[in-house]
Order: structure tokens, then sequence, then C-alpha cells
């Protein structure tokens, strides 16, 4: 038993060590690009439309409202829509759900949790105070948050 746990502790460490590797060999466009894809496919449907991103050609990044955060519409007749409300609460409900744990105090996200726009993207939080420190430094809390979507979105594969 004590082995297995050795085992998996060290393919953790390796997988963590590989992940911090690409980061660090990424230019500034190649991390955006990784980083809009995971949110295309955490995102999963368009705001104006509904319809599923990709569906139309590669999604079209946008910015919405005050706080400016990016999104991806559809397609570019999506452009001169206006947002539903229900896909609207739709996205956020994948974002959170593929999140699932605060990026500070790394504890599951409450039902009520709280949010904050940090680079265009949206981070859920437990509690306001996580807010101010993502604030104040948001890139390791954002690299985190691509680590939550990477691993929701390997849960929700199919094993073979």
């Amino acid at each position: 038993m004590r082995t297995v746990m050795t085992t998996m502790v060290l393919t953790l460490m390796a997988s963590a060590a590989q992940l911090a590797i690409a980061y660090q060999g990424e230019s500034a466009e190649q991390a955006q690009a990784r980083r809009d894809q995971l949110r295309i496919a955490v995102q999963e449907i368009c705001p104006i439309s509904g319809g599923k991103l990709g569906a139309m050609g590669p999604p079209v990044k946008v910015a919405v409202g005050q706080a400016k955060e990016e999104v991806f519409l559809c397609c570019q007749g999506c452009l001169k829509g206006k947002i539903n409300p229900q896909h609207w609460a739709t996205i956020h409900a994948n974002f959170a759900k593929a999140q699932g744990k605060c990026p500070v105090m790394k504890n599951e996200l409450p039902k009520d949790a709280k949010w904050t726009i940090a680079k265009g993207q949206i981070v859920y939080v437990c509690c306001p105070p996580c807010i101010k420190k993502i604030d104040a430094d948001p890139d390791p809390y954002l690299r985190l948050v691509d680590e939550y979507y990477t691993a929701y979105l390997r849960s929700k594969q199919p094993t073979r």
C-alpha cells in the first residue's frame, strides 16, 4: 500500500513538473492561445445563440461589460446580437463547475461563490478577502484555474 501511494505521489509530482516546464517554455502568445482553448472548452456555448462553440468556425473572442470579461461567440454574426440571460447564466455555471475550487484557499467553491475578473477571466472565490489577493497578483491564480479547468475537462473524457 505504501509503495502504491509513493508511486502515485511521484507520478503527480512529475506531472506538475512537466506542466511547470511547459508554462516556462511558452511565449506569451502561446500561453494566451492555450488559455483561450481551455476557456472555449469550458464555456461550451455562445452567449448570444446558445450554439456550441466551434460549430460555426473558430470562436470569436469579445470583452463584455464594464469589467471587460472575455467570452467567446460562436461566429461573427453574433457580434450584432444581444446576450441571452439564460445562456449567460449557463456559461457562468460552466466556469464555476469547471473551476470547482477557490484558487487562493483551495477550498471547494460554495454555492454563493464570489468572483472577480482578472485579466479578462472570471475567477470564482470562496470569500471576499480572496478577491483582494487575486487582484493584487492574478497570474499564479490564473495558472491554478487553468489547472482546475484542465483536470475538469480530462474528467469528462471517456476512459478507453
